[in-house]
Order: C-alpha cells, then structure tokens, then sequence
C-alpha cells in the first residue's frame, strides 16, 4: 500500500481535530504547543481520548486538547523519574561488574583477556565494540591512558565506564566462571538469570526513555525471568508483566539495594497524585491498591 498522508500545518491540524470532536477551549495557543512537540508525537497521548470503535476518529464526548497535552506532560515528568533509578542502578552494576571480577580474577585487564569468557565470537565482538568505543571517547581517563601507558587497553574498570549498558550485560552473560557471575547477581538479590533478564528491561526502558518515546503505557512483549523464592519482598503473582508497573518494580527492587532510603515511592506517589486523571490500569497497576504490595509496603 502506498503511503498517501501530505503535510498539515498546527492551523489545518487544529480545525482537523475540532471536526473530529476535539475540544480546545482550555489550551490558549494549541498551535503553538503541535508545533513545538510535534502532531506525529502528540498522536499517541490523544489516542487513549478516541471513542470506540477508534478507527472512525472521533473523540469521546468532554475530551480536550489540553487532557492530551496534560498526559504527554506526565509521560515527560514519568520517563524522568525512572531515568533517576536507572542511573543510579546503572552506576552500581557498572561498579559490582569491574570490582567483583578483578577481585575474583586477579586481573585488572580481565575484559580483553579471552580467557575468562566462554564464547570467543561474543568475546570477539565485544573486544570490536570495545574498539569502536575507544577510538570515539572523548572522555579525559581514556585520553590520558592512551598517552601515558604502553597497554593496547585500559584497565576493566574504565571500560565499564565508556561501554553502552547493554554491552556490559552482554560480557557479564559471556563470563565463563559461573561463580563470578553468581556472585555479581547475588550482590543485587537475584539470580544469574532473573539478573540478566531485569537488565535486559532496565536497558530497553533506559533507551526508550532516552530516546524520549512514550512510556506511560506502552506494552512490552519480553516475558521476564522472576524469583521462584525470592530474597526480598517482591509483589504478588497478580500484577501483570508488559506494563510499565511491573518495570517500576524492577526499578525499586534494585534501588532499595543500591540507594538505602531513596524517595522512589513517595516520588511516585507524588507524580500520580499531581496527575488524578491518568488511567493507572493501563500502566499495569493491580486493582489493589499497589502501596500494600511487599515491594512497595516494607519500606515506607
């Protein structure tokens, strides 16, 4: 099929979406406001105001622009939120990932050494991304290693530093001695596989935030490894995996660890309350009120 939608100014696009039974009347300048966002990104936070069935394009009786704008508002404020524990969470498996294997190894150089990973064309294409990484940097540690030692690389817990996060889950997968890679995981309360799979999330959920796409509500396929028995309080077998909700556990799982007495809840308690009409069912939160599960409840 070919592809037949032309350009439409804010102008044409606001008349466009009035005929269609948008309601403008509590946004000043909405011209303004498709313009500097963009209609395209707009799309997806006036979506969830069109009436059933949603291919005919006509919004439900009462919805404004300004609902749109308020919910792509909370969607910014959300991604921002969950950018804040991911950064956190990424440092500190950055840090347990060069420390615990240059103690377990002996070897302060371990990531360009094929001896300690199991599969060489992994090892082989991560010493290529490795490669790439320096030959790009900017950053100052890698400038002054390149001129004041002789070794072809720098030392694992600089590499850690300069590699993109999904990179580093790919070399803790390839680590042969299973020993380490038990001892890393454990250090964040999981197992090798519940770790990888919830890194896999965080890398996914850190891109999209990144890249600035929406998250409130997007639903994401990956079916994710979970403790048989968990270590730590964690939620009950209701709550629903794809949603955002069933990452922001994730996200608090790992913060509890990593950053005793964060604000993570009450931050997010916050958000949701300067925000009453987001719908958080369609972000996965359980029917229940979701403060009373473990997860959320044994730290208040």
């Amino acid at each position: 099929m070919k592809y037949t939608k032309q350009y439409s100014s804010p102008a044409e696009l606001v008349e466009l979406l009035k005929r269609r039974g948008l309601d403008f009347s509590d946004v000043d300048n909405a011209e303004a406001a498709i313009w500097s966002i963009g209609y395209y990104r707009l799309s997806g936070y006036l979506y969830p105001l069109l009436a059933a069935p949603k291919s005919e394009h006509r919004y439900k009786k009462g919805s404004t622009f300004g609902n749109a704008l308020s919910l792509y508002e909370f969607d910014r404020e959300l991604r921002l939120l969950v950018l804040n524990q991911i950064e956190r969470i990424e440092i500190a498996v950055r840090s347990a990932v060069a420390n615990i294997i240059c103690e377990e190894t002996g070897d302060i150089f371990w990531m360009t050494n094929r001896k300690h990973f199991v599969n060489t064309e992994k090892f082989d294409r991560t010493i290529s991304l490795i490669d790439k990484e320096l030959q790009s940097t900017h950053e100052d540690f890698i400038i002054h290693f390149k001129h004041t030692y002789e070794e072809s690389y720098p030392p694992s817990w600089m590499l850690t530093e300069i590699l993109p996060l999904g990179t580093l889950t790919r070399v803790y997968e390839n680590i042969a001695d299973n020993k380490i890679r038990k001892r890393i995981a454990k250090s964040f309360g999981l197992t090798v596989p519940v770790f990888m799979s919830w890194m896999t999330v965080i890398t996914l959920t850190r891109n999209s935030c990144c890249h600035h796409a929406r998250l409130w509500n997007r639903y994401l396929s990956l079916r994710t490894l979970v403790m048989t028995r968990p270590l730590r309080p964690w939620i009950s077998d209701g709550v629903r995996q794809g949603r955002i909700f069933f990452t922001l556990c994730i996200l608090k799982h790992f913060v509890d660890i990593v950053w005793e007495g964060n604000s993570f809840k009450q931050d997010l308690m916050d958000l949701l309350g300067r925000y009453p009409m987001v719908d958080i069912h369609a972000m996965g939160f359980p029917s229940t009120d979701w403060t009373r599960e473990p997860l959320w409840y044994s730290q208040q």
